[in-house]
């Protein structure tokens, strides 16, 4: 373990830089750790790299995201393969037949899964994509509604994973309301700023009540120029791996279901005998989802009930939750004759290989989380801004700090179980609540996972959405920066007005 002082924060700063010069997520955080490991392990460092991936690998927490990831990215291909999510966008258009009423449906969903963040963007973004698509919504608008909701829903609701691990972190540090934690935490509650105004946010920008910004500002302008939801720069190859139709697509074409896509009705692409009744029939028709006889919602959404419920039945366990969902769908294809137990495998193998880039991103990201540690990256952070967390101003700069430190190295719930043994003797020691001081440290972790780059979070949602992290992270900064602002500005007021 090495104690360098504020080269600690190199690693951090160049995967930042380099992301953002370069658009290329994986080669950043590739730079970022092989910067790490010239820190800790000198002329050594291939052999230091090389020990931190197997430190990452053997990590109990990567090896179960990494199966999560897995097993999602095989259903997902399944829905894609047997027609399931296409169905399902025919179905929900009867009821879902505006722009406007597709994000709010998705921010609607992104509240009634508050039980966890990832089973929140895992089911949001794949369930909703395929309908927000026909409306010329852009993927990054989809990302950021989820986004600025799944997290900060999490911590306000208090029977989510996220509320019950922090109510053990006051618990564990004597802060307790009629004899638990769990009873601070619901006090805390309305102090949790960031989660309330970043809900506040994503529901406005679903109702399309608040001004699009940044980099959203131009993919909504070029979704509504051009019909393609996708970020700049994303290829053909991309928008199909994703789900994605073509640009200029016929509709027809793409009513295909499964191994028997002889079925298609591809009358779009048919010649014309009646030019007058053929024009009038492409001009009702184009950009709406392509026309079943009967579509059959329950294709997508059985298995995606099976697999919340689950989830739930089973104390928030989402890999519990995936693997029944994988079952019932695979059970459901090809009992339909759907799929083929042939088209069973090859939607396996090629789930699989849609999420190497995932994979791959995640490994890195939790080496980088392992060299912070070895650097004492959270010690010096710690000890740099100590001196000004007193009296009036500590919720403030606690939730500055920890919402600067999440979103630069990843880590949340580490974070958080790191820095509350800190915080909450320093307000017992300044005579400041440790409930409003507990709750800046939960809205900090919540903004870093709402917008960390490298994030599970965030590469989970990027995944579900089939953009780039990148993208995403993009697009949320300017909506996530707002609502750090005036959480900052909340807790001054909390602070000096002695709550």
């Amino acid at each position: 373990m090495q104690d360098v002082g504020a080269l600690a924060l190199l690693p951090v700063v160049i995967i930042l830089v380099v992301a953002v010069l370069t658009r290329r997520t994986l080669f950043a955080m590739l730079c970022g750790t092989l910067a790490g490991a010239v820190l800790l392990g000198g002329w050594e460092f291939f052999d230091s790299w090389i020990g931190y991936f197997g430190t990452a690998m053997a990590d109990e927490t990567l090896q179960w995201l990494m199966l999560v990831v897995v097993l999602f990215g095989i259903l997902i291909t399944l829905f894609e393969r047997s027609g399931a999510v296409r169905e399902f966008a025919a179905w929900a258009e009867r009821f879902v037949n505006s722009r406007r009423k597709s994000t709010i449906l998705s921010f609607l969903l992104s509240i009634v899964l508050f039980v966890d963040d990832y089973l929140n963007v895992l089911t949001v973004g794949t369930s909703m994509k395929a309908v927000t698509d026909r409306y010329n919504v852009p993927r990054t608008e989809l990302g950021t509604i989820m986004k600025m909701t799944a997290a900060p829903i999490a911590v306000i609701v208090p029977f989510s994973t996220w509320a019950l691990f922090f109510a053990g972190l006051l618990e564990a540090q004597g802060v307790t309301a009629n004899g638990s934690g769990f009873g601070a935490y619901l006090q805390a509650i309305p102090f949790i700023f960031f989660g309330w105004i970043a809900i506040a946010i994503a529901a406005l920008v679903a109702f399309g009540a608040f001004p699009k910004l940044g980099a959203l500002k131009k993919d909504v302008a070029r979704a509504d120029a051009t019909g393609d939801v996708f970020p700049a720069g994303s290829t053909a190859e991309e928008r199909e791996a994703e789900g994605g139709l073509p640009l200029n697509a016929e509709v027809g074409e793409f009513a295909v279901s499964g191994d028997d896509a002889g079925r298609a009705v591809a009358a779009a692409s048919a010649p014309s005998t009646t030019s007058t009744t053929a024009t009038a029939t492409a001009t009702a028709t184009a950009g709406r989802a392509p026309e079943y006889a009967k579509p059959r919602p329950w294709n997508f959404l059985v298995p995606i009930a099976v697999m919340i419920a689950v989830t739930i039945l089973t104390e928030v366990d989402v890999l519990k939750g995936t693997v029944a969902a994988l079952i019932v769908a695979i059970v459901m294809y090809t009992v339909q004759r759907r799929l083929k137990i042939k088209g069973v495998l090859e939607a396996a193998f090629d789930g699989v290989g849609s999420m190497l880039f995932v994979i791959v991103l995640t490994a890195l990201a939790f080496m980088v989380q392992h060299m912070n540690i070895d650097l004492h990256l959270a010690d010096w952070v710690i000890e740099a801004t100590q001196p000004v967390m007193n009296g009036a101003l500590l919720p403030a700069m606690v939730f500055l700090v920890c919402g600067v430190y999440a979103y630069a190295t990843g880590s949340f719930w580490d974070l958080a179980a790191v820095i509350t043994p800190i915080v909450i003797p320093l307000a017992f020691a300044m005579d400041v609540n440790p409930i409003i001081a507990g709750a800046a440290v939960f809205s900090g972790a919540a903004l870093g996972s709402t917008t960390c780059l490298y994030g599970d979070g965030i590469i989970l949602a990027s995944r579900s959405t089939g953009i780039k992290p990148l993208n995403l992270m993009t697009a949320i900064l300017p909506y996530a920066a707002i609502a750090a602002a005036a959480s900052l500005v909340l807790y001054l007021i909390v602070g000096f007005a002695g709550i």
